[in-house]
């Protein structure tokens, strides 16, 4: 008979401008293996926020994020985590300095594009250069295919903020953790040198860096290795 209690417990966040429903391919391998797992919600487009929370009960507790993900979950539910799996993230978003002067810019473009009514458009752009070098029509359906309600497009423009204020790893962020870096070559989105950063600041993580993967990391087949690396140790 089958153990009906899950080996993991998983919590996954999506990162800035996605939703849920790209961790629906993850969930159902997750479930197939017989583990629990929740997808938060932020809001961005027509979905309702959702914050998780761990569920009572034994099993070991992952947390996935991609991106911003990792800064837009509650302190309570990472520092409970036993794994934490890093898609495509950063401490620090903006590097100090005349390094973090194009992010600053292009953060502060967005913020404009916002406030004037081009929300939509933006978000498509941001979309497609985070799918690069991927086609953007390999993107799951999200945000950026829609009209935005005024209440998503206020949260696009607080975490907008939210990603020029980050300044290392979140409150929370569980020191005793097994944690997987997972970085992309050749992201885009996150300058080259806050993904180093994130290695220094984490060195007994286990770091894989898949070169040609953009932000999204739409072709690296990352499902099953993940999930395999939590699998590894119980």
């Amino acid at each position: 008979m089958t153990d009906p209690t899950p080996t993991w417990h998983v919590i996954a966040m999506h990162g800035w401008g996605g939703d849920s429903l790209a961790w629906q391919p993850w969930q159902a391998s997750a479930q197939e293996r017989g583990w629990d797992w929740q997808s938060g919600e932020r809001g961005y487009g027509t979905l309702a926020p959702r914050s998780p929370a761990w569920p009572p009960g034994p099993g070991r507790r992952a947390v996935i994020v991609h991106s911003l993900g990792l800064h837009l979950l509650p302190a309570a539910v990472l520092e409970r985590a036993d794994a934490v799996v890093l898609l495509a993230s950063f401490g620090r978003f903006v590097p100090k300095g005349a390094a973090g002067r194009p992010w600053r810019a292009a953060l502060q473009g967005m913020a404009a594009r916002l406030e004037a009514g081009d929300g939509e458009a933006m978000l498509a752009d941001f979309l497609r250069e985070a799918a690069t070098p991927d086609p953007a029509g390999l993107l799951p359906p999200g945000p950026g295919q829609g009209p935005l309600p005024a209440s998503a497009v206020e949260r696009l423009r607080q975490d907008l903020l939210r990603l020029e204020g980050t300044s290392g790893l979140p409150p929370g962020f569980p020191a005793g953790a097994r944690v997987l870096i997972v970085e992309a070559g050749a992201d885009r989105i996150v300058a080259p040198l806050a993904r180093g950063q994130l290695v220094q600041a984490l060195p007994a993580a286990e770091h894989w860096r898949i070169e040609a993967a953009g932000h999204s990391l739409l072709s690296a087949n990352l499902v099953e290795p993940v999930l395999d690396w939590l699998e590894a140790e119980r």
